[in-house]
């Protein structure tokens, strides 16, 4: 997730280009938000930042969710025309590695506008940018009911096309049964009819689901599933059980069984199910139930009384390695289910998970000092809309686990003042997370001048808003040779500091910025993320700073 890394030799061949940050006169337009002194980030920068650490249409401390999203497009529009293959390159990053829905799929569509409106046809084609950010079989609907709402009913060709081969990779028996409900604004009988998606030759049964779908959306009196369809005709027979009976077919000996085989997910269950979700229901779904799942249900698995053995069997799945790695899950997701879920018998699983989920931050040497933004924009608003999360609970967990892992760390926590976070080796980190505080505004030079101490390195997690009269980042009693690594969580237009060989921002809301630390020190050419291995002149040229 690199931002700023150091200048490759590649890059250093080519003619030289305009600074990617530079310092920016005073004034209004070119301080930070907080009214501190600004500087001014190269597109690409502020871009790939506000969209790893943005939600679409998520308001924060200093700007409307609209503003954000405005900004977002406008730039998004900008580098598709300017730079499509580094664009494209963004988007299909985002939904991928980046795990950013909404972000990736209203990019994409901006980026076609884009190009369609300014008569582009270089780089990477809009068919094919539709098609990389579709993940999941809800998409193709969502990114259609994005552009009719946005763009009007006029829906052209590289998007109906892109959208036809996300369809036939996505549209499954099991993808139909999950999202293909009727609180979507597009069924997958509405996609089909748009784009006018054929079945994939590769796939012989596609032709019937796709009849299928067409049929439950628009003549849903003579809707039945294929015959050659195990799971939808499973669903269809456990449907159609009698109301009074649907509980004895659930809590029965082959009740888990049977709830597989029909693809019941506890969402769909609950409805279906007209009765109460007590423990014996619960002991039934939950083999079937995803780690996402699980995370969200903890407190309702208590409150129904689920029993120990069944908990035991769900603490296992939760804290497995290799279950968290597939999972993907964002390390702040197993603290939020630790507040809403504080029983004793899910705290020590969770500390496992989240251990899990931080593998990739690097053991760094030497001597570290991690400085962790507590002011006051850091906590007005959450890392998604779903979440009660703050940035600045994200920014803790990131700070913690980094001096946790590192040879030597000094842990600081700052606003208007500062202070450091006493944590020992092997400490549970929901621990160390307790003993951090509200500071108020934000002072991040006055913290680095205060702590620092002829340490190897700086790592500063922040959003980046420092207040007036605030000298600019790092403070002049850092050497120019120390690097000083800030991670952005907010992706604000300002930056605190300025560029530099040994100066990098990063940016979002996973670990995984943290992986290049290691390799910037090491030497190695550090890249975008989707551009890792690429050796053509013109990535080399814009990885520069």
């Amino acid at each position: 997730m690199l931002v700023a890394p150091h200048v490759s030799a590649a890059a250093r061949a080519m003619p030289p280009s305009p600074p990617r940050l530079h310092r920016a006169p005073t004034g209004p337009g070119f301080r930070t938000h907080a009214g501190g002194p600004a500087f001014v980030r190269e597109p690409r920068d502020e871009l790939f930042l506000l969209a790893v650490g943005d939600f679409v249409s998520r308001p924060t401390f200093y700007e409307t969710g609209a503003e954000r999203d405005d900004r977002y497009t406008r730039l998004v529009r900008r580098l598709a025309v300017e730079d499509p293959e580094w664009t494209a390159g963004l988007l299909r990053w985002l939904r991928g590695e980046g795990n950013m829905r909404t972000a990736s799929l209203v990019g994409a569509a901006a980026y076609v506008r884009a190009r369609l409106d300014a008569g582009a046809s270089g780089g990477p084609s809009n068919r094919s940018v539709i098609d990389s950010v579709l993940q999941r079989a809800d998409e193709p609907g969502e990114l259609l009911a994005h552009w009719i709402s946005t763009y009007g009913r006029n829906v052209p060709q590289p998007v109906r096309r892109g959208v036809a081969d996300g369809v036939r990779r996505l549209y499954t028996s099991r993808s139909l049964l999950k999202y293909d409900t009727a609180s979507q604004d597009f069924r997958f009988g509405d996609v089909l009819n748009l784009v006018h998606a054929s079945p994939d030759p590769a796939k012989p049964w596609q032709g019937a689901l796709f009849r299928y779908a067409l049929d439950r959306r628009h003549h849903p009196e003579r809707a039945v599933p294929p015959v050659s369809d195990p799971l939808l005709t499973a669903r269809r027979a456990l449907t159609e059980t009698a109301a009074d009976e649907r509980r004895a077919v659930v809590t029965g000996p082959d009740g888990p069984a049977r709830l597989a085989a029909a693809g019941m997910t506890w969402e769909a269950l609950a409805g279906w199910l007209h009765g109460p979700m007590d423990a014996a229901v619960w002991e039934a779904v939950i083999p079937a139930m995803g780690p996402m799942a699980l995370l969200r249900n903890l407190r309702n698995f208590d409150e129904a009384g689920v029993s120990d053995e069944v908990a035991a069997g769900v603490a296992e799945r939760l804290s497995d390695a290799s279950e968290v790695a597939r999972s993907r899950q964002f390390p702040f997701r197993y603290l939020a289910a630790h507040r809403k879920a504080p029983s004793s018998r899910w705290a020590a699983p969770l500390e496992r998970a989240l251990g899990h989920s931080l593998a990739n931050v690097p053991a760094l040497p030497g001597r570290t000092l991690i400085l962790v933004d507590r002011s006051d924009s850091m906590f007005w608003d959450t890392v998604s809309e779903r979440s009660e999360l703050t940035r600045a609970d994200a920014a803790a967990v990131f700070g913690t686990a980094l001096a946790m892992r590192a040879e030597q760390a000094d842990l600081v926590e700052f606003g208007w003042g500062s202070a450091a976070v006493p944590y020992a080796k092997g400490e549970p980190v929901l621990e160390v997370l307790k003993r951090f505080r509200d500071m108020g505004g934000t002072y991040t030079a006055k913290a680095v001048r205060k702590h620092y101490r002829a340490h190897d390195r700086i790592l500063i997690v922040t959003d980046e808003q420092t207040a007036p009269y605030e000298p600019a980042v790092p403070a002049d009693t850092v050497p120019a040779r120390i690097p000083v690594y800030t991670w952005n969580l907010a992706g604000y237009e300002p930056a605190h500091g300025s560029t530099g060989r040994h100066r990098h921002t990063f940016g979002g809301l996973t670990d995984a910025a943290f992986r290049v630390v290691g390799l910037v020190e090491a030497g190695r050419e550090a890249v975008w993320p989707w551009a890792s291995g690429a050796t053509d002149r013109t990535r080399s040229a814009r990885v520069s700073r």
